[in-house]
């Protein structure tokens, strides 16, 4: 990956949670992001320079142009940094220290040394002592596991920091800090003897199917590669021998500043940031090596040819990986060897097209799925993988068990793209899909996060590539463009799949599915090409749409009486909330609510009520089927998401000014005059099943999957319907529940960002302003309720490792608008639970990697809030969490608060509401609901208050109110027999 590649789109497609997993596990960071500058669309790609060996250190060997927002340099010690001003946040200042080793970077006996180390640089250092650094950060103002954390990838690791509220006095605090944590971290046996229980508590909580798709897979793609067995968790065996002494000569070895570079983006002057660089990190020399001599980078290998193989379909190493509980997947890669790549112009302008190549296959791959294929989903994706291996990807996840017959239809799809060029009309629809994706970057750059132009260099640096502005990257696309020729596509598809070796792996609940052999003759077995996988070529455009209806007038608009908000009412009943602003240059946040939301639907169709998250909008309007609303969107900025709340259902989308008119249609058009297509709703089912299926594979998987509804009482509306309930289901059955909901209950849009008032009050009144009148929502008397403990925990269990549980802990509080202070403030008493539970949970006894405690409040609903504790653990910690619950509560009940502890959720959480308020998300948030709810305007303006004032006895008071000991309900998730 590149510069380029974050801004080629890649539409969303139907995965697998298992698929997901594997995704995550196997591919590296993300391609650099851009970098903020002037709003202005180029036309002309800037000057090519020639490649030079002079300049900035990032952009040695590249004819890139500069992104001249930062700042390059290197320290005489051989550290380089990067640093720029950004005021995204306002006040913060964010920074990402990079050691360029991780896991491919330890010896056998070191494995997660790179990760453990990470750790324990959290733990002890020059300028933080043992359990330290996570109040020290708290009181700057940084939320540990957000503002404070770190990474280890196989190729580097990354320490995290997003300070807000900056002055100097901070800055010189955050840099002492960190150069401590770096240079001088402490490496003692109470400390080692600390964190590996931790580290292993976290290998635990992420074991599992999932894990061990993640690392089979692994190991047969990068079969004979350091890549294969090194994943950055490491081992027991190796992690239970570590000692101070082996830590600190991995630490040694890697942690060097000529192999550091350390990135600041934020509000602040990059010389004064360069400054406290040299002041902090300008003496670290790195300690003494033995001879001398530093180590020299790890080889990582290449893939290696089948001996005796088919040079043009080298098919290799395969593997059936049998898990009872996961859905099938079939994945194949296609390999060939990494290699350090000159990140020019030419070589970016190589990989768009062959993005626009794995582009096109995927849309006619995801055209086939939808016609009635034999796959749910597939798809093809090309990586540079960990340095590791150049990869063109496939996964295929079939819609029955016959996982050859949709291997076969995927290959035949890829065979017909590897036959014939693609047609001009496939091309220049892909072209205009790059243009908005390419395009949008340059419009909204200035609402781009210092914290993301931080980490934008660190995977720059991780690839060993370059970053650019998103001028640069728009102007070199359109002066692409001639290049996009049929031929050349079809040349660059060609090379993506061609490759040193084949592998590939079959997961399957069922070990009579196949063998490897079965495998590779499913790859070496001749498919002919399916011309009948490619679109037809036609266009489609919202002129050629009907109009919704008459349209509406506006028969009221008034101010809302905070920051310029308008509440407007169209004569149909129709309200809106509308903002105008320029605070996010370049993006307009849309969403609809209507209806009555989980209120409103009979629990006898509760199964309607998943399957129309995933299949309603996919269902279409009018005459418009689900291809239609691709090429609607094509070139465009649309989308079309759904969700279901309590008592409301809410159409959301992310837009900008030039396509929010029709943006507006398309809500409004589902409204109006829904479709019903069949197909969408039998996807999400098959979706759904296979989903199901997999959640028995863990502990954290049934308790996320049981406990929303299981703390509704049982609830069947609030359940992930299970495959009996599923099979129930049909095309017919979703459009009776739907076309009834669809029909009822108040419409609210509200419209917040960068657009123009009175076109868009035009737009409102020709869209939903045109909707008939709307039928009354039904009296429900919906009042949820947190069910009642009954003696020992309610118990589940799960099919997943044998020492690995979860538990959750639920006190009943309230709900409704009237209580949104104490909402708020019981949101504070959370953070303090949860830190005494972290330290109880984790740093005694390391039984949990990351327990978790939250309040929830539903303000719409007159009840059904609840305060929760939650964890993963071994089975046999399970009383030790209920324990650690029950002392928690009482003592929080007996004994306020210390004014520290009241501090370190306070301060933060002031300083996210402060950040988060720069932003029209925020408020959007806030006011949902806001038309017909005035009194929201009111609330919103005491939130700062509600978060970070507070006084220990008000706390101390909400514990004594609330977690009382006999109205705790338990529930625990065990290993099934």
């Amino acid at each position: 990956m590149t510069f380029l590649s974050r801004f080629v789109p890649r539409k969303p497609r139907t995965v697998t949670p298992v698929l997901a997993a594997m995704l995550a596990g196997l591919l590296g960071a993300g391609a650099p992001a851009l970098a903020k500058a002037p709003a202005k669309v180029p036309t002309k790609t800037p000057a090519v320079r020639a490649a030079s060996a002079a300049g900035p250190w990032l952009y040695r060997g590249s004819d890139v142009p500069q992104d001249k927002a930062w700042v390059f340099g290197v320290l005489p010690n051989g550290l380089r940094y990067a640093v720029r001003r950004n005021g995204v946040p306002p006040g913060q200042v964010s920074v990402r220290m990079l050691i360029d080793a991780g896991s491919l970077y330890e010896t056998d006996p070191q494995r997660g040394y790179a990760h453990l180390i990470e750790h324990l640089t959290f733990r002890d250092s020059k300028y933080l002592k043992a359990g330290e650094a996570i109040p020290a950060w708290q009181r700057l103002g940084a939320t540990f596991g957000s503002d404070t954390n770190a990474e280890t990838s196989p190729t580097q690791t990354v320490y995290k920091l997003d300070i807000p509220d900056v002055s100097p006095a901070k800055l010189d605090e955050t840099f002492r800090l960190l150069s401590g944590m770096i240079t001088a971290p402490i490496f003692t046996d109470i400390g080692v003897k600390t964190e590996v229980p931790i580290v292993l508590a976290e290998m635990r909580e992420r074991s599992g199917p999932q894990t061990r798709i993640v690392d089979g897979t692994r190991a047969v793609f990068f079969a004979g590669q350091p890549l294969g067995s090194r994943s950055p968790i490491g081992t027991e065996e190796t992690l239970n021998a570590a000692t101070p002494a082996k830590v600190k000569a991995f630490h040694d070895a890697w942690y060097r500043p000529d192999n550091a570079v350390i990135v600041v983006a934020g509000d602040a002057d990059p010389q004064a940031l360069i400054a406290r660089i040299k002041q902090w990190f300008g003496a670290w020399k790195g300690a003494k090596l033995p001879g001398g001599k530093r180590p020299p980078h790890p080889d990582f290998g290449a893939p290696k040819a089948p001996v005796g193989g088919d040079p043009a379909n080298p098919v290799g190493e395969a593997k059936v990986m049998v898990e009872p509980d996961l859905p099938r997947v079939f994945n194949y890669a296609v390999l060939r060897p990494w290699h350090q790549v000159h990140d020019t112009i030419v070589y970016n302008q190589g990989l768009m097209i062959d993005r626009l190549g794995i582009a096109i296959i995927n849309r006619r791959l995801e055209g086939r799925a939808r016609s009635g294929g034999s796959y749910l989903s597939a798809s093809v994706e090309s990586q540079r993988i960990s340095r590791s291996a150049d990869a063109t990807l496939v996964t295929v996840t079939p819609l029955t068990d016959d996982w050859k017959a949709a291997a076969k239809d995927v290959r035949a799809v890829i065979a017909d793209a590897l036959a014939t060029p693609p047609s001009e009309e496939e091309i220049a629809r892909e072209v205009a899909e790059f243009d908005v994706a390419f395009k949008v970057p340059v419009e909204t750059q200035e609402t781009l996060a210092g914290s993301k132009l931080a980490e934008d260099i660190t995977d720059a640096v991780d690839i060993r590539e370059t970053v650019a502005n998103p001028d640069t990257v728009y102007g070199i696309f359109r002066s692409s463009i001639p290049l996009f020729t049929p031929a050349s596509v079809l040349e660059h598809t060609r090379a993506l799949f061609k490759g040193t070796v084949v592998r590939s792996v079959l997961i399957t609940p069922s070990a009579a599915d196949g063998t490897e052999a079965d495998l590779r003759s499913v790859l070496l077995a001749p498919v002919a090409p399916s011309s009948g996988s490619r679109l037809a070529a036609s266009s489609l455009s919202f002129k050629d749409l009907p109009p919704i209806g008459e349209p509406g007038k506006i028969v009221s608009a008034e101010s809302a009486g905070l920051l310029g908000i308008e509440r407007i009412e169209l004569a149909n009943g129709v309200r809106a909330l509308l903002w105008s602003n320029d605070a996010e240059p370049g993006r307009v946040i849309v969403r609809v609510h209507f209806g009555g939301g989980y209120a409103v639907i009979d629990p006898r169709d509760a199964v309607y009520a998943s399957l129309g998250e995933t299949a309603l909008m996919d269902t279409g309007f009018g005459n418009v089927g689900r291809e239609d609303l691709d090429r609607l969107a094509t070139g465009r900025k649309l989308s079309l998401d759904f969700d279901i709340q309590d008592t409301s259902f809410k159409m959301s989308a992310d837009t900008r000014s030039a396509d929010l008119a029709d943006q507006l249609y398309l809500f409004a058009a589902k409204l109006a005059v829904p479709r019903w297509d069949a197909n969408p709703v039998v996807r999400a089912q098959a979706a759904a099943r296979l989903a199901y299926e997999a959640t028995n594979a863990s502990a954290a998987s049934v308790l996320q999957r049981d406990v929303r509804w299981l703390l509704k009482d049982g609830d069947p509306r609030y359940a992930l319907p299970n495959p009996a309930e599923l099979a129930k289901a049909s095309p017919d059955g979703f459009r009776r529940v739907w076309s009834a909901l669809l029909k009822q209950g108040p419409v609210e849009v509200d419209i917040f960002g960068d657009f123009k008032r009175e076109e868009t009050v035009a737009a409102l009144e020709r869209t939903f302003g045109a909707l008939p009148a709307r039928d009354p929502l039904p009296a429900t008397g919906f009042a949820p309720r947190v069910p009642a403990p009954v003696g020992d925990p309610l118990t589940l269990t799960h099919h997943g490792d044998a020492n690995t549980a979860a538990g959750l802990v639920a006190w009943p509080t309230g709900g409704g608008n009237a209580g949104l202070h104490e909402a708020r403030q019981l949101e504070l008493l959370a953070q303090v639970f949860n830190n005494r539970l972290f330290d109880a949970m984790r740093e005694k006894i390391g039984a949990s990697y990351a327990p978790q405690v939250s309040s929830t409040w539903p303000l719409d609903l007159p009840s059904g809030g609840y305060f929760a504790a939650t964890t993963q653990l071994r089975p046999g910690d399970l009383t030790a969490f209920f324990a650690a619950t029950d002392k928690i509560a009482t003592d929080l009940a007996t004994t306020p608060p210390t004014a520290d502890e009241i501090a370190r959720v306070t301060e933060p959480m002031k300083q996210l509401i402060t950040r988060a308020s720069t932003g029209n998300g925020f408020y959007m948030f806030q006011l949902e609901g806001g038309a017909f709810a005035p009194e929201k305007f009111s609330q919103i303006r005491s939130i700062l208050a509600d978060y970070s004032q507070i006084a220990p006895e008000r706390l101390q008071l909400l514990a004594r109110r609330y977690l009382v000991a006999d109205k705790a309900w338990r529930m625990q998730v065990v290993p099934g027999k």
